[in-house]
């Protein structure tokens, strides 16, 4: 029998285990030292300074980047982080818990759906694959607009089925006040993945009026429009075209046309990142994928792969790529997932990409040890040079090991169980050691450099041949990006230390320093602030 066509049943006692492990799920996989790291550079740095920037300049309707117009992203997303950072302050959990909240209700949104089109068993099972795979509860803790993205594209892609399958009104409206919250997070993707979806499934089955009239409800768009156009009016009439030039014609076709930032890759790209990002659950993935024919026969079945389908090829086609395009499909991934979880089967072959993972994790030292040589970029040699690791990270992860070995030999853990223990175990290795001894090289020097910064309250400060937002966070200054001048303070690589003059060090470290240049002749040097006084405080909170 078909997950699509199961009957709704009520869990069984002896299922009641995976409530608690839900539970724990959620918490590991997206609030486990949500606040430990650093804001990684550049996304999270950029949002947390735009955010920041809301505050110093009063205004909640603009985003300003380092006092220039920021046109990437709408407002949403900054609106549900000043909220959290007026009520908890200036820091990594502040910025943060909004897509943890987001990742949260994503989960539980995933749930609700499966326990009415399936039933509760596999409900869980989606929910807690979903809550313990690698990409997601990266995307449920990064500083972002992409967690909220994804809850607003899982909410108004699962209220279509709904609405086509029971012909219900209310769930169109629901999938139209998701798209308007969806626009005003991230804008014309979150119209064109669901339009997309429904379009091609109803084309699949022969069902092209049932898409004109939900296409052409006069309400559904009212509702769209009421929530996404107010803003996008209010900041034209502020910015001007510099506005829609730069979201939609950069930040939105742009992206499609050519690679922004140096984000490119080839046809492939998103093959490995699809195998990783769903650990640890490829095995039960390629299953799906496999027989991904007969499963088009099932209606809920079909409408889930061409979602996944769409957003694949989609992104494969789109010039600029990053890794977590790809999540904006993952959605139906997880709710076909589910049944294979229950399968039997070898148990090594299921366990198998977790094995692989957490071996090259173990090797990790080694492998960068052998890349050092020819690593040409001088900031990168430098933090691979400072990557270290305590014995904490060997143990820990040679118990991980020794506990899927003993899950892909041992017949009497039913494979569900044994697949989300390995997510559970994978997510706390990657937010209790793999990210912190990145983050200690990568971006707690621009954290120290930033506190130290604050010391100098009348100095300039800005950033020259590096581009760190998270920098201005931390410094809690507005930090621009230029040629240094006499009396700057400066953060830069320490490769470029040579060739900028004379000038004091003030910190240096992985390949990150700050300096300050003495002042013109006739100048007096600021004086750096007292270690007590309110600027230079670490703890310092923006006032609402």
């Amino acid at each position: 029998m078909r997950f699509g066509r199961l009957p709704f049943l009520a869990v069984s006692r002896g299922d009641c285990p995976l409530y608690g492990l839900l539970a724990l799920a959620l918490f590991t996989g997206f609030f486990y030292r949500l606040g430990a790291v650093p804001l990684f550079d550049l996304d999270e740095g950029a949002f947390g300074q735009a955010t920041r920037e809301m505050f110093l300049r009063g205004d909640f309707l603009s985003t300003y980047l380092n006092g220039q117009p920021r046109y990437d992203k709408p407002i949403l997303s900054y609106w549900l982080q000043a909220a959290s950072v007026a009520a908890f302050g200036v820091n990594e959990f502040a910025f943060r818990l909004p897509s943890a909240l987001a990742a949260t209700a994503w989960t539980l949104l995933i749930f609700l759906f499966v326990r009415r089109a399936g039933n509760t068993r596999r409900a869980l099972l989606a929910a807690l694959a979903m809550s313990t795979s690698l990409a997601v509860t990266v995307i449920g803790k990064a500083a972002t607009a992409d967690a909220l993205l994804n809850l607003l594209l899982a909410a108004s892609l699962l209220s279509l089925y709904l609405h086509l399958r029971e012909g219900r009104r209310i769930w169109l409206y629901a999938s139209a006040v998701a798209m308007g919250l969806g626009f005003l997070t991230k804008g014309p993707i979150a119209v064109a993945i669901p339009a997309g979806v429904s379009l091609l499934y109803c084309a699949s089955r022969g069902e092209w009026r049932a898409w004109l009239r939900l296409a052409m409800d006069w309400r559904a768009w009212i509702l769209f429009l009421l929530i996404a156009a107010p803003w996008y009016v209010a900041q034209y009439l502020r910015e001007g075209e510099g506005f829609l030039l730069g979201f939609f014609l950069r930040h939105n076709l742009g992206r499609f046309r050519q690679p922004l930032e140096g984000h490119s890759g080839g046809w492939w790209y998103y093959v490995p990142v699809l195998l990783a990002g769903i650990l640890p659950y490829t095995t039960a993935l390629l299953r799906v994928l496999a027989r991904s024919r007969q499963r088009l026969a099932d209606p809920l079945e079909r409408y889930l792969l061409i979602w996944f389908g769409l957003v694949f090829v989609l992104f494969s086609l789109a010039a600029t790529k990053l890794p977590h395009y790809l999540v904006y499909g993952y959605t139906g991934l997880f709710v076909l997932i589910a049944p294979e979880l229950d399968k039997p089967g070898p148990a090594g072959w299921l366990m198998l990409p977790q094995l692989l993972c957490l071996g090259s994790l173990l090797i990790l030292p080694g492998l960068v040890s052998i890349a050092l040589p020819h690593v040409r970029d001088e900031l990168t040699r430098a933090q691979l040079e400072g990557l270290t690791f305590a014995p904490t990270y060997y143990v820990l992860l040679a118990a991980a090991l020794a506990l899927t070995v003993y899950f892909a030999r041992e017949q009497r853990i039913p494979p569900a169980y044994k697949s989300v223990a390995s997510g559970l175990v994978l997510v706390f290795l990657v937010s209790g050691l793999v990210l912190p001894a990145v983050a200690a090289v990568r971006q707690q020097p621009v954290k120290d450099a930033g506190l130290l910064a604050r010391q100098y309250p009348q100095a300039p400060v800005v950033m020259w041949g590096v581009n760190l937002p998270s920098f201005g966070v931390y410094s809690e200054r507005i930090v621009e990006r230029r040629t240094p001048r006499p009396g700057d303070v400066v953060l830069t690589q320490s490769a470029r230390l040579p060739t900028l003059g004379a000038h004091d060090v003030l910190y240096r470290r992985y390949g990150i320093a700050l300096v300050r240049l003495p002042p013109a002749t006739g100048e007096r040097s600021a004086p750096a602030c007292a270690p007590a006084a309110t600027t230079c405080s670490p703890n310092a909170r923006l006032a609402p």
